[in-house]
């Protein structure tokens, strides 16, 4: 009985194994598309529109001057930046402007805009920023990216279609210090855009990615306003999904972005992965679910022990190896080949072990509904809403410290 259990595990890591494999050619596919797209020139705008960067902060952070300066030394002809920040105490606040003294001709505003009454902090933020703009076109980006020159002009010009509701980016993970950081990177890079460039082969782009949401004014109306974002953890996923149901399309822009990586020590980069997986879960539970089977590393673990457990040490290798080889293809093809990370190179080695990671941050997605945000414990419901609970001492076995949205 124990030989045939053996037997169906090693079954069970082919099977794995192969999907997997299915899964690294339809993101090279994916990759070949995307670099096919990439090279389509943005095309001759005799005028470009007034644009709105929304621009939400909370504190400081790791390269925040660097990162806001990439915004203020855009090649484009005229935009303002509309900064959020909760009070003027912020110590962001004074970043800001010693960076807007560099740049006098960038027409700044700075809103304050209070404690939050909703869930998420950032949208109650963006609610107030939205109405401060002097623009229709409206480019939402977080505090922690950093973006070229054309990049205003890449994410604009497709706006200037009536039919193209929002734009979004792609995005490589660059580390601030550490070897947590550094893996954490590493799945931004890779497991991330695999993820996207897949589902925008067989659906279409019916999300939106954070660090860059671009809109329009009218758009934004349509849906309902920020504020239909403000009960959502994934905001983000909501607004594209949102868009895509008013019959627009969603744009995956060519523009790569770099996303730092602010957490550098282990526990605070875990609790943040986890925190995005079981938001994954509730957004999109389908997807998310399926992704699980995308994972390399278990089924080749599974296959090396099924295979030493049967005395096959040639099928414990090539399981093994297979695995192992499917990874770091597939942090060259998509980390690499896509957004254009020479981590994603230089560090293919390691990537089976942030897949492997992957796999237990997708487990552990499943194992508690709720997060604590700033001392605040939230539960998660159908499509990613927040819901407060009345007891700060409630316990959930599986509640994750998160981050700050805003």
């Amino acid at each position: 009985m124990l030989h045939i259990l053996i037997r169906i595990l090693l079954f069970a890591s082919l099977g794995g194994l192969c999907g997997c494999t299915v899964f690294l050619v339809l993101v090279l596919i994916s990759a070949l598309r995307f670099r096919a797209l990439k090279k389509r020139s943005v095309g001759d705008v005799r005028e470009y529109p007034l644009a709105s960067l929304l621009k939400p902060l909370c504190g400081l952070e790791a390269r925040l001057e660097s990162n806001l300066e990439s915004f203020f030394s855009q090649d484009y002809p005229r935009f303002e930046i509309v900064f959020g920040l909760r009070n003027k105490y912020d110590p962001a606040l004074a970043v800001v402007h010693r960076v807007s003294r560099r740049y006098p001709d960038v027409p700044i505003a700075v809103v304050l805009a209070g404690e939050p009454d909703r869930p998420n902090a950032k949208v109650c933020s963006l609610e107030k920023m939205v109405a401060a703009a002097k623009s229709d076109y409206l480019v939402i980006s977080d505090s922690d990216v950093h973006v070229s020159p054309n990049y205003l002009k890449d994410v604009v010009c497709p706006l200037l279609s009536p039919q193209v509701g929002l734009v979004t980016c792609l995005y490589r993970g660059v580390p601030t210090d550490g070897i947590w950081a550094r893996l954490e990177a590493l799945g931004m890079s890779v497991e991330m855009t695999s993820g996207v460039l897949v589902a925008d082969l067989l659906e279409g782009m019916k999300f939106a990615l954070g660090p860059t949401m671009a809109t329009r004014r009218d758009v934004l109306d349509a849906v309902g306003g920020m504020g239909v974002l403000v009960d959502y953890c994934a905001d983000d996923y909501v607004l594209g999904k949102k868009v895509a149901e008013l019959g627009r399309t969603v744009v995956l822009s060519s523009h790569i972005i770099d996303h730092v990586v602010l957490n550098d020590n282990w526990k605070a980069s875990i609790l943040h992965q986890v925190r995005w997986m079981r938001s994954t879960r509730f957004s999109r539970p389908a997807g998310h679910i399926g992704s699980g089977l995308t994972f390399a590393m278990p089924f080749g673990i599974l296959g090396m022990a099924a295979g030493i457990a049967l005395h096959h040490g040639a099928w414990a290798a090539a399981l093994l190896g297979a695995a192992l080889l499917n990874r770091v293809l597939m942090s060259i093809v998509a980390g690499w080949g896509v957004v254009g990370d020479d981590l994603a190179l230089r560090d293919c080695w390691l990537y089976p072990v942030r897949d492997l990671m992957g796999f237990c941050f997708w487990i552990a997605s499943f194992l508690g509904t709720t997060i604590v945000w700033r001392n605040q414990r939230y539960r998660l419901e159908k499509e990613g809403r927040m819901v407060l609970l009345a007891d700060p001492s409630a316990s959930d076995t599986g509640t994750v410290a998160v981050d700050s949205l805003a």
